[in-house]
Parts: structure tokens; C-alpha cells; sequence
């Protein structure tokens, strides 16, 4: 059986007003645009075991930090495959990477899914997009379903 890591990462806005006490913003902090959206906080980075869903690595940045500087922490050492969504394209050419026996199984971005063609082949290529989407857990929903203060900086 394969030892499998699944990584993700998700944002944790904050409110960027500095109408408290020290009347200052959080140093910590920073903004971010994800899409056409723009948001100020921190991101939460997490390694979940992809057989058992139980998160083993959780590691926290600002907002502004790609989702790639962090993913070596996250992963427990055992892995021999590990699987991200498109954000991590290129994982396998950092240098904290290279030289490690892993699997890396990122899927596609989503314009370049859009693209496929309508051949055999392309729908086959979609059908394995689709199963790399499925596999696992998914923590960070389970989080946020929980209501809008689930995941809230201590």
C-alpha cells in the first residue's frame, strides 16, 4: 500500500481595519488576490494522511506566501506519493524536492482541462482530472462548513 500525503493550503481572512486599541494592522498579516478577489490575512497550510483523512503537518504563513514555500514541511518523510490541486504545478523541480522517491500527482489547471480535446484520449485524460479531484479527504471543507468563525486565528 502507498503512503500517501495530500497537501493543501487555504486562506484565513482577517479584517484589515486598524480602528482597535493599538490602531495598527497586524504584522503578520498581508493581502493577497486569488482570482479577482482580494483578501488580507494569512494562509493555513496542511499535510492530511490520504488513506485516514487525519491531518499530520499543519504550517502557518501570510497571506501573500505561494502555496509551494511551505509543502516540504508538510510532508511526514513516509510518502511515496502525494497529491495537490493545481496550485502546486511544478512541485517536483524546488529544490527541497529533488532527490526525494515521491509521486507527485498535481492536477491540471483548469484552463489547460478546458483545453482537452475531444478525442479518446482527451476524455480519458479528463476522467483522471476528475478521479485526482476525488481522492481523499477533504479537510479544510469539513472546516469551513462549521460555520464562519471555524477557522479563526488564537
Amino acid at each position: 500500500m502507498e503512503q500517501g500525503t495530500i497537501i493543501d493550503a487555504t486562506l484565513i481572512a482577517a479584517p484589515s481595519s486598524t480602528k482597535h486599541k493599538k490602531g495598527e494592522k497586524d504584522p503578520e498579516m498581508h493581502q493577497t488576490k486569488k482570482g479577482n478577489q482580494w483578501y488580507y490575512g494569512m494562509k493555513v497550510h496542511i499535510g492530511v494522511d490520504k488513506d485516514n483523512g487525519l491531518i499530520h503537518s499543519v504550517e502557518t504563513t501570510a497571506a501573500n506566501v505561494h502555496d509551494q514555500t511551505p509543502a516540504a514541511e508538510l510532508l511526514h518523510g513516509k510518502e511515496t506519493v502525494v497529491y495537490a490541486d493545481s496550485g502546486y504545478q511544478g512541485i517536483e523541480r524546488r529544490e527541497e524536492m529533488k532527490g526525494m522517491a515521491i509521486g507527485f500527482r498535481v492536477a491540471m489547471r483548469p484552463g489547460k482541462r478546458r483545453a482537452l480535446p475531444e478525442t479518446p484520449e482527451g476524455r480519458l485524460e479528463d476522467l483522471v482530472e476528475v478521479a485526482k479531484a476525488h481522492i481523499g479527504p477533504r479537510p479544510f471543507a469539513w472546516c469551513k462548513t462549521r460555520g464562519p468563525n471555524a477557522l479563526i486565528r488564537g
